[in-house]
Order: C-alpha cells, then sequence, then structure tokens
C-alpha cells in the first residue's frame, strides 16, 4: 500500500516570515519619515496594522502545518539552511513589539516579550546544534547564519522602554560580538569556496543588516551619535554599496521566496540614514535614507505581488527540488 502524498501545507516555508521583516522594516522607516519630514502618521499606522494582519495569518498557517505535519516541520529545523530561517517569527515579534511602542505600549510589550524570549531559546538551542554538530559542512554557510544569533542586536531597539537598558545591552553584546565572528568565517567561505547557491544569493543583502541595526540599537541605548556609532553605520553603507553595485547579477537570479531576504536589510540602511540625519544633521544622510526607502518599498510591493502570484498559481507550497543522482565514478 502506497502512502498518501502530503498535503501542500507541509511545504509552507518558515522563510516567508521574512516577509514580515521587510513589511516592519517599512512600517519603522515610515515612522521616521514621519517624525522627521511630516508624512502622514496615518501611512505608519496603516503599515502596522497590515503588517500584524499579516503575520498573523503566516503564524496561523505555519502553526496549522505544525499540527497537522510535525514531521515536516523537524525536517525544516533540521534543514542545515532552512534552520537559521525559523527566528525571523521571533524577530517579526520583536519588529512589532517595536512599531506599537509607538501606538499602543501595552500591547507591543507582549509582542516585543514574546519575541525576545523566542529569540533568546533559539540562540541556545541553534548554537548548541552548530557547536555539537555531525552535518555542516562549509557550503552549507551563508549569511543567513546572522538571523539566530546576530538577531539579538535588534532587541535592544525598545529594550530600555519595555525592560531596561541591562537588557537591552546584553541582547546588544551578544549580536555584536557574534557578527564579528560570523562576518569573519562567511567571507572565508565566500572568498575561498565555491559560490552561494543562486537561490540563496539573496541572503547576501543580510550582510547589511547586523551593522545598521548594530547602529540603531547603539544610538538608542548610548543616547547619540559617537565614533563607535559611525563605525555602524559606514560599515554598512559600504556593504549596501559592495552589493548594489552588483545589481546585475541579482536581477538575473529567478524569483524565489529567499528574494524576500533582499527588504528588511535595505530598510533597516534606510532606518539607520534617518537617524543618522536626525542626529547629524548632515543632509546627505537625508537624501541616503530616501533612496533606500524608495527602494525597499518598491521591493516590498513588488514581492509581495511576486509571492501572491505564486500562491495562486499553486507554486509557493511545493516540495524542494531534489538533488540530481549522483553518477558513479564521481568525487
Amino acid at each position: 500500500m502506497t502512502q498518501s502524498q502530503p498535503g501542500r501545507l507541509a511545504f509552507f516555508p518558515v522563510n516567508l516570515f521574512g516577509s514580515i521583516m521587510g513589511w516592519m522594516g517599512v512600517t519603522l522607516a515610515f515612522f521616521l519619515a514621519w517624525q522627521l519630514f511630516a508624512f502622514p502618521h496615518g501611512l505608519f499606522v496603516t503599515l502596522l496594522g497590515l503588517s500584524t494582519a499579516l503575520f498573523a495569518l503566516l503564524a496561523l498557517v505555519y502553526g496549522l502545518k505544525t499540527l497537522r505535519y510535525p514531521q515536516a516541520m523537524m525536517k525544516e529545523f533540521n534543514h542545515p539552511v532552512a534552520i537559521n530561517f525559523f527566528p525571523t517569527i521571533s524577530i517579526s515579534l520583536i519588529l512589532l513589539g517595536c512599531g506599537y511602542l509607538h501606538v499602543a505600549p501595552e500591547v507591543g510589550f507582549w509582542f516585543w516579550a514574546i519575541g525576545t524570549v523566542m529569540q533568546l531559546g533559539l540562540t541556545l538551542v541553534i548554537m548548541n546544534l552548530w557547536i555539537h554538530h555531525e552535518k555542516w559542512q562549509i557550503e552549507h554557510l551563508n549569511p543567513a547564519w546572522f538571523i539566530p544569533v546576530v538577531g539579538n542586536v535588534i532587541v535592544p531597539m525598545a529594550a530600555p522602554e519595555y525592560a531596561g537598558l541591562e537588557t537591552g545591552w546584553f541582547f546588544f553584546s551578544i549580536g555584536v560580538v557574534f557578527w564579528l565572528i560570523l562576518q569573519a568565517v562567511i567571507f572565508y567561505r565566500l572568498f575561498f569556496h565555491p559560490p552561494v547557491d543562486k537561490v540563496l544569493m539573496p541572503t547576501l543583502f543580510i550582510m547589511i543588516a547586523p551593522p545598521a541595526m548594530a547602529f540603531l540599537s547603539y544610538v538608542h541605548l548610548n543616547g547619540g551619535v559617537d565614533g563607535l556609532a559611525r563605525i555602524f553605520y559606514h560599515v554598512a553603507l559600504f556593504i549596501a554599496l559592495l552589493l548594489l553595485v552588483q545589481a546585475p547579477r541579482f536581477i538575473r537570479i529567478p524569483f524565489a521566496v529567499s528574494w524576500w531576504a533582499y527588504t528588511f536589510p535595505v530598510a533597516a540602511i534606510a532606518n539607520a540614514s534617518f537617524v543618522m540625519f536626525a542626529q547629524t544633521g548632515e543632509v546627505f544622510f537625508a537624501y541616503a535614507g530616501a533612496f533606500f526607502l524608495s527602494l525597499v518599498t518598491v521591493l516590498v510591493l513588488h514581492l509581495t505581488a511576486k509571492t501572491l502570484w505564486l500562491a495562486v498559481q499553486k507554486k509557493l507550497c511545493v516540495p524542494p527540488p531534489q538533488p540530481a543522482p549522483q553518477q558513479q565514478g564521481d568525487a
């Protein structure tokens, strides 16, 4: 008797939560645009509501997947690439908490607190798996590995208001120190090993996010821009430029859910640029922020349309492609 094939729900990808990070990055950037340039406050509130609804929808669907196909969820969690996208769930909650801080902090606290506890738990679990591994290879490494550990640097964006300064510095320290360690390992992998698979190339943009978010969190904890803050910002800006000059290479990559990796990092440098403008008064940073915000807004709208079209065509939740069988004699 043949086993029945699992339904499409079993293949709902956890990395789709990266879309929430992209939407919330844009939402927070428009909050700064309201503060600095008198953009309509209602735009920020509308985007926050849309991001919340989208998160609720994805959480419901992924929760149903977990209940109905727990083995599919565990297969994803044990996958050397997919495992690193599970913290996009907790980071999405933290970002929602940051957004609600400005309109309903009593609601935002619960988003932030649940997300923060989840993020710390996932960091500990995934780092334990990294340390006591039997399957990781250097070819598995890509910038998505930043998400489980370096994602902690986002927590301080609202930590002083929700839990105090020391909580913020705790998570900031984890994120920054392991950003530096992982960045060195990732550059080693990129320089001296075969190129990242095409479908994962968008994850290179994730390298913008750690220094950009470190800048935002550090300024929030420290109360202003100093030399260290400038280093964080300008490293993020340089990485953004390094990747933008490679735009033709990225445009040629066939669309996949991994394209959402473009959005949050670009939103992060947009937010960082606006904060630099607010802190220094240098108009260059206002123009930089406007450029990156325009770019990420177009990206988010475009990728939302592309993702919905995939869903309509029933190509969103499909089994991953199987590797070609190895020929005899292959090394």
